[in-house]
């Protein structure tokens, strides 16, 4: 993913009750493309945002089972990032 564009590595932030809680230690939830690393994230994150990037944990998430016209399907997986950032620094996300 060496010279892709930023916002094809982070898709879009996971707006949930888990997230907006751990927010309070600084941290940030976003869906990102399945194929990106956590170096790749962390440089995608600190050129969108203009944050210092302390640490990033990813989760890849399964799919799950969904049958459409009764014809048995499944969802995409997808991988979730955990950021946290700087002691002093946040993300705004109030634009998403």
């Amino acid at each position: 993913m060496i010279g892709e564009n930023l916002t094809k590595i982070i898709l879009a932030p996971c707006v949930s009750e888990k997230s907006t809680k751990v927010q309070m230690d600084r941290q940030y939830v976003f869906k990102v493309c399945s194929s990106a690393r956590k170096g790749e994230i962390a440089r995608a994150i600190k050129a969108l945002f203009n944050v210092d990037v302390e640490a990033v944990r990813v989760c890849n998430v399964k799919g799950k089972k969904r049958s459409f016209k009764n014809v048995p399907g499944k969802k995409k997986d997808w991988k979730k990032a955990y950021i946290t950032v700087k002691e002093g620094q946040a993300i705004n996300l109030g634009g998403v």
